[in-house]
């Protein structure tokens, strides 16, 4: 296994714990960790609010990077307590938006699996050939 993704799958692991909030809502399940074209790793949790108001570990992770002024993300995973998730839709067109060089962002998809955000947004209309 290539150590750059063992070493961001073990960042997203170390943030991630399922812990309560108000009412049944929760925070945790859910960790992330990207690594920027700096070498930087930022890592964020998911939060599970009523209404749509949470939001994904990788929109925290995103904003944690974005707070350091760095946009260009090379590598993202998310992690459960049991297993390694994709990007939901949100958080795919999230990325591609920040940046338009994240459609070649590696997506952990396992431990030796990855594609890039191109592959998950085929077609994506920010790409050059639909401008």
């Amino acid at each position: 296994m290539n150590n750059n993704i063992t070493q961001l799958i073990e960042a997203a692991r170390d943030v991630c714990g399922d812990f309560s909030l108000a009412e049944d809502f929760s925070a945790g399940g859910v960790g992330a960790a990207i690594r920027t074209v700096s070498g930087k790793v930022y890592t964020g949790i998911c939060i599970d609010l009523a209404c749509g108001l949470g939001f994904c570990a990788e929109v925290a992770a995103i904003a944690e990077m974005l707070k350091n002024r760095e946009t260009h993300i090379t590598q993202i995973v998310a992690v459960s307590d049991s297993c390694i998730l994709p990007p939901c839709g949100r958080c795919r067109e999230t990325m591609a938006q920040i940046d338009v060089r994240n459609l070649d962002a590696e997506i952990i998809l396992d431990a030796t699996r990855t594609v890039s955000l191109r592959q998950l947004l085929p077609e994506h209309w920010l790409s050059k050939n639909h401008r």
